[in-house]
């Protein structure tokens, strides 16, 4: 039985060693790399005496910032991925709430990072991951004898590996030690840093790779961000299975004949996207230019995702090519609902998203801890090895959303609240509705957000929409993003929703805001259409 994430890499080494593991425009890795490179990183965290504790990686996201990761891993310590693109006073917050003593940087942005005051060690990648001058293969005493000679002695031993440290902690570790901590938005505007165990991913990616039907041959195309937990989907089930990824570039999501021109040209043929990311692509008719070619399994989540989208998708993917629904928290370990589409749904339809992973389970309670029935809306609770740990250094927010399965009062057993809201329905299947803090009170009536968007979303010409909710004027507002002018939605909609629930007003624009994880920015929304941010 696994304990540590890094078994993914060592196991069948030699076999793998030269395979590329991962690749972006400007190169690539291979498992080989990626073992060396890490055990040096390891090794020099070790020496420098880090140890069980978070170390930041401020990299541009690539290659190299996984062996970064693996190599924090290696080091018995865990790791915090920052976001280079975010404000200097967000990555100082981050940093800050980690408490982390040790940055690894690239060189490229070493500048920058300066410009973020750190007061720790910071650790030059290119430095700490480069080939020793000599005798890298082993860290000896005589080699440590031999540092005091040469300048060019002194750096082999800095790079080499010490074989019998790595050893060690490897045999120390357990799978509840943390393995990474990645950070959400918080409510009162601090970040919150969730922090996963390596028994948590690993139950993860175990179940996670048969679902997606992951082998040697799988080619990945990542598209999310590293700092967050969306790209353990790709960083980890390549590791397990020998398979490859490419990292598309960011910019290529703009345009999105490119985009699916590098699908094709790199044989790219699984890929787990935010809904918005696939959104981009079919509702601007890319497919009428290029299709893809090899895609085999196409898996996303995060947002709801339109049926009329799906259909493009489905028509324009190659023969046989899967769809599948994911859901699920960061505090849940990435995902852990899936729903393999075995059916054509229409628009208006709301896509499953099935059921709980193996080895999980998801409760649905009313407000008062209670059960719900089949076809009642309850708040979706997460129970399960799936569960991470905790916020990081906030044993406040910790109790609020990490609480006593209301069900059992016979012994400790630990649930993650969602705040999301779903039931099922007559299949059995789990069927997202909406967040809890979209469900709102108007005109005497609960209304879900999300129903007034599914319902929206699935009128011709409109591409991605959004509702908010000025509650001091009790309004409810609708953006969205496409063809159709503003007046035949409205009156698309009051053909098709209660009186109640139509939007107060109704915006057309240009383009829709997004989160840097590629979700629909509705804090942005709502400060720009009710000036609140609520």
């Amino acid at each position: 039985m696994r304990k540590n994430l890094l078994e993914y890499l060592y196991d069948d080494i030699d076999e793998k060693r030269d395979r590329v593991a991962f690749s972006d425009v400007n190169g690539s890795l291979t498992f080989g790399d990626l073992f060396e490179i890490s055990r040096r990183i390891g090794t020099r965290l070790s020496r420098a005496e880090f140890y069980r504790e978070p170390v930041a990686i401020y990299m541009d996201r690539s290659p190299e910032m996984i062996a970064a990761f693996l190599g924090v891993l290696a080091g018995g310590c865990f790791y915090v991925p920052l976001d280079c693109a975010a404000p200097a006073a967000r990555v100082r917050s981050v940093i800050e709430t980690s408490g982390a003593r040790v940055m690894i940087c690239g060189r490229d942005i070493v500048e920058k990072a300066q410009e973020l005051g750190f007061e720790g060690t910071t650790l030059i990648y290119e430095d700490i991951a480069g080939s020793a001058f000599a005798a890298q293969e082993q860290y000896t005493e005589s080699g440590k004898e031999n540092c005091t000679t040469t300048v060019e002695l002194r750096e082999n031993c800095e790079n080499a590996i010490d074989e019998a440290v790595l050893a060690h902690i490897m045999d120390t570790q357990i799978d509840t030690d943390p393995a990474y901590i990645v950070f959400t938005s918080g409510s009162t505007g601090t970040p919150k840093g969730v922090v996963a165990c390596h028994r948590s991913v690993i139950d993860y990616i175990e179940h996670l790779s048969e679902i997606l039907k992951v082998n040697r041959d799988t080619v990945f195309g990542n598209q999310s961000p590293f700092y967050f937990d969306a790209c353990l989907k790709e960083i980890y089930p390549t590791l397990k299975f020998g398979a490859s990824a490419w990292i598309v570039p960011r910019e290529y999501f703009m345009f999105p004949v490119k985009l699916v021109e590098f699908l094709n040209e790199h044989r790219i043929n699984t890929i787990c996207w935010v809904g918005s990311a696939l959104r981009m692509v079919s509702a601007l008719g890319t497919f009428k230019t290029v299709r893809p070619q090899y895609l085999r399994t196409v898996a996303f989540g995060s947002e709801v995702f339109p049926p009329k989208e799906l259909r493009t998708w489905q028509d324009a993917s190659p023969a046989g090519a899967e769809f599948i629904n994911l859901y699920g928290p960061t505090e849940g370990t990435g995902m852990c609902c899936f729903y393999r589409v075995d059916r054509r749904f229409e628009d208006g339809e709301a896509i499953p998203i099935g059921r709980p992973f193996p080895n999980c389970e998801i409760l649905l309670l009313d407000d008062n801890g209670n059960a719900v029935k089949t076809g009642e809306k309850g708040e979706m609770f997460v129970r399960g090895t799936c569960v991470t740990l905790g916020y990081y250094s906030n044993p406040e927010k910790t109790g609020e959303s990490f609480v006593q399965n209301p069900l059992n009062n016979a012994y400790p057993e630990i649930l993650y609240k969602t705040g999301d809201l779903a039931f099922k329905n007559e299949r059995g299947e789990l069927v997202f509705v909406s967040r809890k803090d979209y469900q709102i009170k108007h005109m005497g009536h609960r209304i879900e957000l999300g129903e007034i968007e599914n319902v929206a979303g699935g009128i011709g010409g409109v591409e991605i929409v959004a509702c908010v909710y000025d509650s001091k004027a009790d309004k409810i507002i609708m953006v969205y993003k496409g063809e159709a002018p503003e007046s035949e939605v409205s009156d698309s909609l009051k053909n098709t929703l209660p009186r109640y629930m139509l939007p107060a007003r109704i915006v057309k624009v240009v383009r829709m805001p997004f989160t840097p994880g590629g979700k629909i920015d509705r804090k942005g929304l709502a400060e720009a259409y009710t000036g609140r941010g609520k």
